[in-house]
């Protein structure tokens, strides 16, 4: 490199903080690569395969040349209308799969340009917080403010988001919501919709509603679709993956539909970034919509079972945890007195001494500091294998802490 010569980053570089799950992985990785069996509970990144008739489709499909040159940039013409009937057989809403419908490259890409349409420099944005990071940062990129509210219950979080709106000015011009929530597994019920529509009509914002987790839901909870509330399409839209529903994250196939004006801005975006999703992936989503709603249910009664084994674990180790009724996570505080440490060491502490990841709570903001988010995707016999692992990494700190050779000093405060 030429002497003197400088790389010289956007401003915005120093709003975004390292990605701490890719730190996380990194060191995972490494361990891995050493033969180190790590138990991965920190990713949501599911370990089950898709359904045998998506891929089978994906391979006949992805034989024909046809498919291999560039497809159509906001999705097939026969997605968006397998999606426009997916929403009317699940949560009776009629969507026009011509101009309420739009492909993506997974919900994260699609609410990270969908926000670089709507928002700009003296914008402001309203986000549940603990909270997913690109529900933050795709509005920080964006060059637009961001306001946290605590994700309290529903009535909490209603009377705080109206104190917002009356006292900002301007006043907030999106808000993004995501139930069923990551990290927490909070939900929240058809009437939290419909109060949402109507502060959206009387403050005029828009509202993105991240619904990545809709069919992972347990005991009798079923996730309603903001676009349930009448007049919801005219104030907002709705982001849905396929990744965790038909265990696709990898394929990258998400959608969004609603409002017809914010699925246009998002189109016309996409259309200077990206050339739209491999077709046979598409033809692959339909069947996966179309013919595959057992392997759901299949996909949920797995879930459930790993989400009793590690809340039954946890608990009899004495951990205080809130069984959550959605999502693939456990959303926990750490015990006294390892809270102390802190999310970020705690989660390395366990990773170097019991060879398990978590994800700290710190990586979805300061309010999440106190707790980790375990992730559902690994079987119940590796589930036990990790609470027997974390027990007796717990009982070495417990040993060193008496002889006064641990260092509860936290450094990442």
């Amino acid at each position: 490199m030429k002497e003197g010569f400088e790389i010289r980053f956007a401003e915005r570089m120093k709003q975004l903080p390292p990605y701490l799950f890719g730190t996380i992985n990194k060191i995972k990785m490494e361990k891995r690569w050493e033969g180190i069996d790590v138990i991965d509970l920190g990713m949501g990144n599911p370990i089950d395969p898709a359904p045998d008739p998506v891929t089978g489709k994906l391979c006949d499909v992805a034989t024909d040349p046809k498919t291999h040159r560039y497809p159509v940039a906001g999705g097939m013409k026969n997605l968006k209308r397998e999606i426009s009937r997916y929403y009317d057989r699940h949560y009776g809403v009629k969507i026009n799969g011509n101009d309420q419908v739009i492909c993506t490259i997974g919900s994260k890409e699609g609410i990270s340009h969908l926000c670089l349409a709507l928002l700009g420099p003296g914008d402001t944005t309203l986000v549940p917080t603990p909270y997913f990071p690109i529900h933050v940062y795709a509005a920080v990129i964006a060059g637009a403010n961001v306001i946290r509210i605590a994700l309290d219950t529903e009535e909490s979080f209603l009377r705080q988001l109206t104190g917002m709106c009356k006292a900002l000015f301007p006043g907030p011009k999106l808000v993004m919501l995501n139930f069923p929530h990551n990290p927490t597994g909070a939900v929240v019920s058809r009437e939290f919709f419909a109060e949402i529509v109507k502060l959206a009509r009387e403050y005029n914002f828009m509202v993105i509603n991240d619904f990545a987790y809709s069919k992972i839901t347990f005991d009798g909870y079923v996730a309603p679709s903001f676009l349930e509330i009448p007049g919801a399409a005219d104030v907002g839209v709705e982001f849905g993956s396929f990744s965790k529903s038909y265990n696709m994250a990898g394929w990258r196939l998400g959608y969004c539909v609603g409002n017809k004006e914010m699925i246009s801005g998002l189109a016309r975006i996409k259309g200077y970034y990206d050339y739209g999703i491999f077709s046979a992936i598409q033809v692959a989503g339909i069947v996966a919509m179309r013919d595959c709603d057992d392997s759901i249910n299949e996909q949920v009664a797995v879930y459930q079972k790993r989400r009793d084994v590690l809340c039954e674990g946890l608990t009899r180790m004495g951990w205080q945890v809130d069984v959550p009724k959605a999502g693939m996570f456990v959303w926990v505080r750490i015990p006294e007195p390892y809270v102390k440490m802190g999310s970020i060491r705690f989660s390395m502490e366990m990773m170097n001494r019991a060879n398990v990841a978590v994800a700290a709570g710190a990586g979805f903001g300061e309010e999440g500091n106190d707790y980790l988010r375990l992730a559902l995707v690994e079987n119940e016999n590796r589930i036990r294998q990790a609470l027997k692992q974390v027990r007796r990494a717990l009982a070495e700190i417990d040993q060193e802490s008496s002889a006064g050779t641990f260092n509860w000093k936290n450094e990442d405060k």
